[in-house]
């Protein structure tokens, strides 16, 4: 299954998670201090929302979550031969859970877009690299040990 992903900044992530509650009709599959994802199938979306105080309401990053490996590395193969670059994290921790995926590179308006693959659940954010899901965060900044 493939999915857009969009990641907000919010303020308050509790009380973005009540509206999107009520929004889509649904509860958020997994909560965390200052995080929450909502897995909406019709359309199909994964919306993140990332605590991030004084920038609600702007876009964080855009994603595409796919099935697996296999799929990150044929859309990674795909863009290359479209003359895309991208930076891959392989086996990396973000968001609370385990991932495989790339950052697409020089985006025209400068927008953050990632494909990845959800591997297992994890107990941190960001494990030890620095988390990449704040304001600060901006693609020329992007390593690979970077999440999110």
């Amino acid at each position: 299954m493939s999915r857009i992903q969009l990641a907000l900044n919010v303020d308050d992530v509790e009380a973005a998670t009540a509206f999107y509650s009520r929004l889509f009709g649904a509860g958020p599959a997994k909560t965390r201090p200052g995080y929450a994802n909502f897995a909406i199938t019709d359309p199909p979306l994964k919306l993140v929302l990332l605590e991030n105080p004084g920038t609600g309401g702007t876009l964080n990053h855009l994603g595409i979550e796919v099935a697996d490996v296999d799929v990150v590395d044929a859309e990674r193969t795909r863009l290359a031969a479209a003359g895309l670059a991208s930076t891959e994290e392989r086996d990396s921790t973000c968001c609370y859970a385990e991932q495989t995926k790339f950052w697409v590179q020089d985006t025209p308006g400068g927008e953050r877009w990632e494909v990845y693959t959800v591997l297992a659940d994890s107990p941190t954010f960001s494990g030890d690299a620095p988390a990449c899901c704040t304001p600060a965060a901006t693609a020329e900044s992007l390593e690979p040990a970077a999440c999110c």
